[in-house]
């Protein structure tokens, strides 16, 4: 079953007006808890509509887990968070299958993957078994135990946080792991006149101890389905292949982007056009997104690093920022003839 087979028919249909008009119900939402961060917000808003799974990498204290944690909240969905940490086994991740006294057999206890959206906190804590054990629910929306397959809900989308690699106590995630990730993004540290919003509000109490959902599950269905409809013309598909295809013969990278990654950027320009009203995808929505989308999949040869920090760092993004300049841009109409 494809993934929107799996929404189709359950869903009602959703105009391109109307989803732009929920998604900036959304946005709004998260920015009373995350002030001044709107293109972080705006960015995981997309990825959940694209269906894809979110890697936000920063230092500590600057909002990554709350941005995940208001996400959550703005969508009547089921939500699970998992603590990423050394100790922490596969088993804890996708489940577990107990001995039952009663009925004399073994009964799968599903594990807090089995949710619509899951915030894994500081996924590079854990070691690299523990994080392999989502590459399977993250690319096929299942979870293998014990030779049973058990299906994830649709909706399903991991929101993960990670540290710097170099901080202490960290793992760097494998690149299968990474690749599976539709975007990174950074939070930054946030302006002064908004740090000292933050001062101001947050003495007494956290607001996203009351912030509601603005979405219900059904709605969020709904949104991803006519997102998948969005039209996309050949000339951008081909642009998007030409942008990936740059990346595996550039002489500053070692890896380039795999066609996963050429998917998963047509995903998110669909999402980021039907987040503007649009009903068909634009060059510039491409463009919009190809550096969280790509950067993050991308190695640097070790003559490129440098000086710059072992995977790249902002390196990375001026490559792709370098790469969106020489490839030529398609000429013609992107809409539906």
């Amino acid at each position: 079953m494809s993934e929107t087979e799996g929404l189709v028919g359950t869903a009602p249909a959703m105009g391109i007006d109307e989803v732009g008009a929920r998604a900036a119900d959304i946005v709004r939402n998260v920015e009373a808890v995350i002030s001044g961060k709107r293109e972080a917000v705006t960015a995981s808003l997309t990825v959940l509509l694209a269906e894809g799974h979110l890697l936000i990498e920063d230092v500590p204290g600057v909002g990554k887990t709350m941005l995940a944690k208001a996400l959550a909240r703005s969508v009547d969905c089921t939500v699970s968070r998992i603590q990423f940490t050394p100790d922490l086994l596969p088993s804890d991740v996708t489940g577990v299958s107990v001995f039952d006294q009663v009925s004399r057999r073994f009964e799968f206890k599903p594990g807090p993957v089995f949710a619509n959206l899951v915030i894994g906190d500081e996924i590079n804590r854990a070691s690299p078994k523990t994080q392999s054990a989502l590459l399977e629910c993250m690319e096929e929306r299942q979870v293998t135990a014990d030779g049973t397959t058990y299906r994830l809900e649709q909706p399903f989308t991991v929101v993960a946080t990670q540290n710097p690699v170099e901080m202490e106590g960290t793992y760097p995630l494998p690149e299968a792991q990474r690749d599976r990730f539709m975007a990174r993004i950074s939070m930054g540290y946030p302006a002064t006149a908004d740090e000292l919003s933050m001062l101001a509000h947050r003495e007494t109490a956290s607001p996203l101890d009351t912030l509601e959902p603005v979405v219900s599950l059904a709605e969020l269905r709904a949104m991803i389905v006519a997102v998948q409809h969005v039209f996309t013309s050949e000339p951008v598909k081909q642009y998007a292949v030409e942008l990936a295809r740059a990346t595996r013969d550039d002489r500053q990278l070692r890896l380039g982007a795999s066609p996963r990654a050429t998917l998963q950027l047509i995903r998110a320009a669909k999402a980021h056009a039907a987040m503007h009203g649009r009903d068909f995808v634009l060059p510039d929505d491409v463009d919009a997104l190809a550096v969280p989308v790509l950067a993050h999949r991308l190695v640097p040869t070790s003559r490129a690093v440098g000086g710059h920090d072992h995977d790249g760092g902002p390196l990375i993004d001026q490559i792709v920022r370098r790469i969106l300049a020489e490839t030529p841009v398609p000429v013609g109409s992107a809409r539906r003839e």
